[in-house]
């Protein structure tokens, strides 16, 4: 280069820790985080009330399917927490953590993880919800997933034992995987994933495995034209249309809903700009025929999301679940989102945790500013049958989530210092434990809040039939 040239030398990039200093800078950030401490929920003076919080997360959502919302949330302890991602996001930012981030779930209980298919048609178990992904402490999300374990055993009617050894298999199987997370190379880390065998064979109950493996030859069997088609749609003459199935699945009835459809055509046209470009391709084989707005979930209840279905010929159907996303529920304790679009930053949470991700996902803008996401709406899906597991399986299943969690953190976090961090004794097993029976403790107070809030009249709920 030239004597006389202005340009700058590079800043010196800061040199990369070996796995051993990794693991050396993780455990040392016990002194300022001690382990134990994760076990302490103390409810904080001035807490907000768990019913200011439901009514600040149901702005902006449909009016008239609140009611089924809080009519969902209202059922059980569960149900409630299933709904309540914001109540524990407030609670959560007051609670230790270690300083170490990862691209966080935002809201991990035990439903949103389940099988699905790759875009190699290779079934996995991994994450399967990620609307309130975000960058954020990987404590937040064990912490959820503890506590919904402890619940979802009180739903089952398990002992508080069970609760307790099915939270800490699924800590210890966090801790456990992470450090074999930190042996491995970064690619191999990135490529690693959970293929479905595994996840069956993590069951010794014999009929709880049977009964999984014929869900998942049912998941494989299943096909768009021959079984989601006639359950989902008719033909209008030669026009295929959505079947409305109110309160669950309708068209618009009113001018507020009906502008959002008009919308339709330009949310696509900009959607499809998200996606690969070679999956362009693809999805311009198919036309957009029809959406209706659909009801999904507990916590999701009241969003705008809808399903399209598209036709790339009379028998060649395709159906696409579009989701409003709203920003995180973390965001306001752990920073906002760099993303201009809340689909982008749904659809790059997807992309950084799942092990494969869905080949239509991309993300839109529509009617008033709102944002979505887009994603197939079935794809090979198989969720957990939790409300009929038995107290074994519980556990089995608990571990294998703790293993598909630690995975995803491995992925866009430190896996050595995080295990550096959680060592090799059971302290952070045990104390994670404490917590998850609190905060489940917690919870029935809170959802005893709404309970008696509906019993008054203060709440308004639509009740669904069982």
């Amino acid at each position: 280069m030239a004597k006389d040239s202005k340009q700058k030398p590079a800043a010196p990039t800061r040199p990369r820790l070996s796995r051993d200093e990794q693991q050396a800078l993780g455990k040392s950030l016990r002194e300022k985080c001690p382990r134990d401490s994760h076990a302490i929920w103390v409810p904080r003076p001035h807490r907000p009330s768990p019913l200011a919080l439901i009514e600040q997360s149901n702005k902006g959502r449909v009016p008239g399917l609140i009611p089924l919302r809080m009519g969902r949330m209202v059922r059980t302890p569960f149900t409630f927490y299933r709904g309540a991602a914001l109540n524990m996001a407030d609670d959560l930012a007051k609670t230790p953590a270690n300083g170490q981030r990862v691209q966080a779930c935002g809201d991990c209980h035990l439903m949103n993880f389940g099988a699905f298919a790759t875009p190699e048609r290779r079934m996995i178990f991994d994450l399967n919800d990620m609307d309130e992904t975000l960058s954020a402490p990987w404590e937040w999300d064990l912490k959820r997933l503890a506590a919904s374990f402890v619940l979802a055993c009180r739903n089952n009617r398990f002992s508080e034992g069970t609760a307790r050894d099915a939270v800490m298999a699924c800590v210890r199987s966090y801790r456990e995987r992470m450090a074999e997370y930190s042996q491995m190379s970064a690619l191999d880390t990135w490529y690693s994933r959970i293929e479905i065998k595994q996840a069956v064979d993590a069951l010794s109950n014999e009929n709880g495995r049977k009964r999984l493996e014929k869900r998942i030859a049912q998941a494989r069997a299943r096909s768009v034209l021959e079984h989601d088609f006639p359950k989902l749609a008719a033909m209008r003459g030669e026009t295929p249309t959505i079947k409305d199935n109110p309160p669950l699945v309708y068209h618009p009835r009113d001018d507020h809903e009906k502008s959002v459809l008009e919308q339709a055509q330009d949310a696509f046209a900009l959607y499809r700009e998200t996606i690969q470009e070679d999956r362009r391709t693809l999805l311009d084989r198919y036309e957009l025929k029809d959406i209706a707005f659909k009801v999904v979930g507990v916590g999701s209840v009241g969003t705008f999301c809808g399903v399209l279905l598209l036709m790339a010929s009379e028998t060649d159907p395709l159906f696409l679940q579009v989701k409003e996303a709203r920003p995180s529920v973390l965001a306001a304790y752990a920073g906002k989102t760099p993303y201009p679009n809340e689909g982008q930053r749904v659809v790059n949470g997807y992309r950084r945790i799942q092990s494969a991700s869905d080949i239509f996902l991309g993300w839109s803008k529509g009617l008033h500013g709102r944002h979505y996401f887009v994603r197939q709406l079935r794809d090979m899906k198989v969720s957990a049958e939790v409300e009929i597991m038995a107290p074994g399986t519980m556990s089995e299943y608990a571990a294998l989530c703790g293993w598909t969690l630690a995975r995803a953190h491995a992925r866009s976090g430190a896996p050595a210092e995080i295990s550096g961090y959680l060592g090799k004794s059971e302290t952070f097993d045990k104390a994670i434990t404490k917590f998850g029976v609190a905060y489940a403790d917690q919870t029935e107070v809170d959802h005893k809040v709404l309970l008696d809030a509906v019993r008054s009249g203060q709440v308004e709920v639509t009740v669904e039939p069982e």
